[in-house]
């Protein structure tokens, strides 16, 4: 049996609270919350793939953990990224690189209420 393995459909991060980061990728994001039949987690339709707030798995303690999803690049798109950004600063969300205009085009990151770090880009 000769099989291709596909690239990421589900990426999901574990978090301190489960509500509150559901909250804040539904509200100030603007992530689209679909039905999850799973009581530990909260899963937002992110065009190809899906995207998920989770609990912790067993033996996970993320306040160990100096900076969740280090070396892991998470990227979002959001059409009018300058906007969202605008958005995110108003609500104090931190804003870890300023926009600017890259390969992807306008492009930012920032930090969520766990620690991950989400860059948005533009160009779809």
């Amino acid at each position: 049996m000769n099989s291709t393995t596909s690239g990421p459909d589900f990426v999901s991060f574990q978090v301190r609270d489960l509500e509150a980061s559901a909250a804040f990728y539904e509200h100030t994001v603007g992530m689209v919350r679909l039905p999850a039949p799973n009581p530990d987690a909260a899963v937002f339709s992110a065009g190809d793939a899906t995207f998920a707030v989770r609990v912790p798995l067993p033996g996970v303690d993320l306040d160990a953990i100096p900076q969740p999803g280090a070396g892991i690049g998470v990227w979002f798109r959001n059409e009018d990224a300058a906007g969202l950004h605008e958005r995110l600063s108003t609500q104090g969300v931190v804003i870890v690189q300023e926009p600017l205009e890259g390969p992807f085009g306008t492009q930012f990151s920032f930090r969520d209420p766990d620690g991950y770090i989400v860059t948005v880009h533009s160009k779809g």
